[in-house]
C-alpha cells in the first residue's frame, strides 16, 4: 500500500539533504519545531498544506515541485506511465483545466 505522507516525507528530506541543510534550519526557517519537521520526514505524521507550503518555501522549492515529485514517485509504485507533456487528447477535453489562473 502506497503511504503518501511516506512519499512526502521522502521528498522533502531528499531536497533538504541536497541544498546540505539540517532539520534545525530548516524547521526554525519553516517556524515548526524540529521534532515535528523529523516526523513528517520519517513519514510519521502528515503535514497539513498550510505546513507543507511552510517547508517548501523554507526549502525555497515550489510546493508544484514537490507535489509533482511525489506524484511521479506514487506513478512509479503503481506501474503507471506518466507522459512529460499534456496529451493533446486531454488538451481537447478539457482546456480551462490547464489554464492557469490569475
Amino acid at each position: 500500500m502506497i503511504s503518501l505522507r511516506r512519499e512526502i516525507g521522502d521528498v522533502l528530506r531528499e531536497a533538504r539533504q541536497r541544498q546540505g541543510r539540517t532539520l534545525r534550519e530548516v524547521s526554525s526557517a519553516a517556524r515548526v519545531s524540529l521534532g515535528y519537521l523529523s516526523e513528517v520526514e520519517r513519514g510519521q505524521k502528515e503535514a497539513s498544506s498550510e505546513l507543507l507550503a511552510s517547508i517548501c518555501e523554507a526549502l525555497n522549492i515550489p510546493l508544484s515541485f514537490v507535489l509533482r515529485a511525489v506524484s511521479d514517485r506514487v506513478a512509479v509504485i503503481e506501474g503507471v506511465h506518466v507522459p512529460d507533456t499534456v496529451p493533446d487528447e486531454l488538451l481537447r477535453r478539457e482546456p480551462d483545466l490547464l489554464t492557469p489562473v490569475g
